[in-house]
Order: C-alpha cells, then structure tokens, then sequence
C-alpha cells in the first residue's frame, strides 16, 4: 500500500479526481479511467493510482468493483463536501482582460421554435455535404512523407486558388503571398487589432456597426470614434484621425447601405492624409440581389486597404475559415503574427477548401445559394408586406442576407418587451439597437434584424405571421 504521506502524486491524484466531483466534471455514476490508463496520462505507476483510487473508495467518493472501471458514488453532488478553489482575484488579470470583462457578455437563448430570424445563420440544407465530404476524403488520402507545421499564411495551393477566384469574382489584384488564412473572419479582425492599433489609439467605426469589430478593437486598447452612416454607407464629410478605419461598404452591416463612389474616394483621401488603414469588412460581398456584385474597396487602393473576406456566408461558420488581403509591405507583419497565435489554420479543411475552389465546385455552389437566398429574400419581403405593411420600413433589401425592419409608431425602449413576447410566441427576434456605439444616441423607433437564410420559405411564412399577431397586442 502507499503511503500517502510520503507520495505526492498519489495524494495529487486524490485531489485531482475530488475536484472533478465537486465541479461536476463527474457525476454520480460517471466511470473514471482504467488505473491502465490513468496511469498513463499521469506519468505514475499503476499501483499509485490503484492505491489512489482505493482510497478515495474508503472515503466513500468511488464505488470499486472486481474487473470493472470504478464510478462515481450516488449522492455525490456539485457542491457537496469540499469547496472547489476560489477563483483567482481579478486584480492579477492584465489590462487587455480587464477590457474584456468590462464589454457586456452577448445574450444568450435558445433557437426559437417556431421561426428563429438570427442573423448568420445559414440552412443546413444548403451545405453541399457530398462536395465536401469528397474533398476531405481526398485532402485525407494525400498523404504527406511528415506531419509538420505549415506555412502560418497558409496552404499554398489554397492561397493560389484563392487568389485565382478573387480575381474572377471580386475584381481583387493580389497575389498569393498578400493573402494570410485565418480561423474565421474574428481571427482576421483580432489580429489586425493587435497590429495597427496601440492602447489609446483612436479607430473609426460606423455607427451603428458591427458589434464584435468594435469590441476587438477595444480589446486592443483603441479608443472607438463612431461616425454614423446613412444610404450612402460611412459618413465621409468629418472624418477625425485616427490610426485606421473599419468599414463594411458593400453592405453596411446593419443597415445595409452601400458606400457611394464619391464616399470611397474621400475614404481612401482621408487615409492617405491620416496615414492610417482602412479594415474592409466584405462579410457577405457574394450576395447582390438586383445587380452584379459590388466591387470591394480594395481595388481602388490595394496599400491603403486590408480585406477581410469569410467563408461562414457562403459554406458554413461552424468551419471557421476566412482569410485577409493584405497590402505587400504588411505581409510579414501579419504572417508573424498568424504564427505567434496558433501557428496556422487547420490543414486539412484548407485543402478540402482548394479541391472546392480549383475544381469550380465552390463557385457553382456559391451561385445555387445566391439563388436561394434570394427566394428567400423574396417570400420574406411578401410576407411582411402582405402582414405588416406600412406598420413597417425596410432597410437594406437589396444585397446580403437580411433585412433590418423599424416598428413605425413603436418607440424603441418597447425593444424587450417585443422580444419577449415574441420569444415567447416561439419567435427569435435580434433589436438594432445593442449595435450602436452606447457614447451615442440611439434610434426613437424599435428596430429588429431579421435574417432569412437560416430559414426554409414555410418557417418564413409562418414566422412573419406569428410577429404580426404579437406586434398587433403591442402596438
């Protein structure tokens, strides 16, 4: 038997498995690991953690039985016995923390029943799971001489053909080594933070505007400078300096304004004044309903401009794909810091996503949901003209993948009461307003993102329907 007084592995085991009960990790019933196995992970030898394990029997924390993995013992809850060790004092955590956790925590719900109008979303039907699954098989197969890391910019062949289709789809000019791969479109945005703006640093972002670029950038240090933004997308007639600029001119998010020509220009004046970076959110770019796409900022200003494009519009967020075009003397920069943060983005979905792209899958499949959504788009608009009418005004119909409704007649402060209601009636409802800068002032009228590309043309119907009925007992 060990003496647990003299082994200090077997006694840290002991605490290790108890502080697992009482936090919950286990629960009553739960079979712990072979002692084989344990063993193992731990370094130790077998009979410490059999030892271990015995001991924590006699306590009556496990249930030992001959020839099976020991259990949880009944009646052990989350709490019981001995309290699990404070959280460590706030006052350790580092400035950049502090920031974080001075940000207000996103709302949290559930998807709602009857019809969720989560902007972001896609349909899980529209994912093309046989091109895909192909792809991975063949990014599997291929099998490497040794598993190394790559290049932090990333795959090369996916660079290629990345650089290939912006060009063909997006006007882009670059090449492949202007491009850095990124884990979503939020990496791309979070380094770019960490890259161009000191602590007290001042950016410009639109207002209202997209709410996770703004809190990277905080998290940075910068202080935000909100500009307000009407049809035309980015106010440019006063801009103040500051060190760059993030804009989403193809589709203003959320209002869905596109940044007029004239606007472009005086943005891309104002940068070379001011010598700072434009930050060039192209969220959803694919999507134009009426005309051909519009072109990215960054053709008229590839040293001025990052481009910030994603995969989560058009295959699925849940991969985590995205990448940045970045100008040529910032390359090294970005590559750097793409290594420092998790060395690359994950190997095999990059060529999954190259097979996608060099065999035109991607873009056939870009083209059959554009068509989708705008059916989508389309049954959306009927059914709220049909139901609400001029009790309502849209905005930003025109491209991407919502629309933005205002409650004409209904004041804003009546936002949660209306989703509440509507929550209740099985609806999802998104206001506008957490969207605005709080050193601003907000909209008089209740405004709600409604987003279509999550929902087949029925769940639309009926979801339209179901806020009618819940608008019309509250106006």
């Amino acid at each position: 038997m060990v003496q647990f007084e003299q082994d200090g592995i077997a006694r840290r085991i002991i605490a290790a498995i108890k502080a697992q009960i009482h936090s919950g990790a286990y629960r009553p019933g739960d079979r712990l690991p072979s002692t084989r196995a344990f063993a193992a992970e731990w370094g130790a030898s077998r009979t410490t953690v059999t030892a271990a394990y015995n001991q924590l029997d006699a306590e009556g924390y496990l249930i030992i039985r001959q020839g099976a993995r020991a259990i949880v013992a009944p009646g052990l809850e989350k709490a019981s016995g001995e309290a699990p060790v404070a959280a460590a004092s706030p006052r350790s955590l580092s400035a950049f923390a502090c920031r974080l956790l001075a940000m207000p925590p996103p709302a949290q719900q559930q998807p709602a029943k009857v019809a969720d109008f989560r902007y972001g979303d896609l349909s899980g039907a529209d994912f093309p799971v046989l091109a895909w699954r192909r792809a991975s098989n063949k990014a599997i197969l291929r099998r490497a001489e040794r598993l190394r890391y790559g290049d932090p910019q990333g795959s090369a062949v996916l660079r290629s053909a990345l650089q290939a289709y912006l060009w063909r789809a997006r006007g882009i000019g670059c090449s492949p080594d202007q491009i850095v791969i990124v884990n979503g479109s939020q990496q791309g945005l979070d380094v770019c933070a960490r890259l161009l703006l000191d602590p007290g640093d001042p950016f410009v972002i639109e207002n209202p505007g997209y709410l996770l670029a703004r809190h990277a950038f905080v998290a940075a240090g910068g202080i935000a400078v909100p500009v307000a933004v009407d049809a035309d997308g980015l106010r440019t007639d006063a801009l103040p300096p500051a060190r760059l600029a993030y804009v989403t001119p193809s589709h203003q998010f959320p209002l869905g304004g596109v940044l007029s020509a004239t606007r472009r220009r005086a943005l891309l004046g104002w940068a070379a004044a001011s010598g700072a970076y434009i930050v060039e959110d192209d969220y959803d770019g694919e999507y134009r309903h009426d005309i051909a796409p519009i072109p990215p900022l960054q053709t008229l200003d590839p040293d001025l401009v990052i481009y910030v494009g994603t995969l989560s519009k058009t295959l699925s967020p849940t991969l985590r794909l995205g990448y940045l075009v970045v100008p040529a003397g910032l390359c090294r920069a970005f590559s750097e810091a793409k290594r420092l943060t998790d060395r690359h983005a994950p190997m095999l979905e990059q060529d999954a996503l190259a097979d996608l792209l060099a065999s035109g899958v991607y873009e056939r499949h870009v083209r059959s949901i554009r068509r989708r959504n705008a059916e989508r788009r389309e049954v959306l608009l009927q059914a709220l003209a049909d139901l609400l009418g001029s009790r309502i005004s849209i905005a930003g119909a025109e491209t991407g993948l919502h629309v933005v409704a205002w409650m004409n007649g209904i004041a804003a402060e009546r936002e949660p009461e209306i989703i509440a209601a509507a929550r209740a009636a099985g609806i999802g409802l998104y206001p506008v307003s957490p969207l605005y800068d709080p050193s601003e002032p907000l909209p008089a009228t209740a405004g709600f993102i409604l987003g279509y590309a999550g929902l087949d043309a029925e769940a639309l119907r009926r979801g339209v329907a179901v806020l009618a009925t819940v608008l019309a007992k509250h106006r």
